[in-house]
């Protein structure tokens, strides 16, 4: 299976849905990790990298 956006339980863009959902993890763990990472890395870098895999991932379908 391919990484793709999860549009059944996304919250924003269902990428983090899309990531827990091809490592068999949960969705609420790897929102949880985005959060902490991004104010980790001063919010910019994280949410470019972020929206690149909005952008770069194709919707599940």
């Amino acid at each position: 299976m391919a990484l793709s956006r999860n549009n059944s339980n996304k919250m924003i863009a269902g990428v983090c849905s899309g990531i827990a959902q091809e490592y068999g993890w949960d969705p609420t763990i790897v929102r949880l990790l985005t959060v902490i990472l991004a104010l980790v890395t001063a919010l910019f870098p994280f949410l470019v990298a972020y929206v690149i895999l909005w952008i770069v991932m194709p919707e599940a379908g």
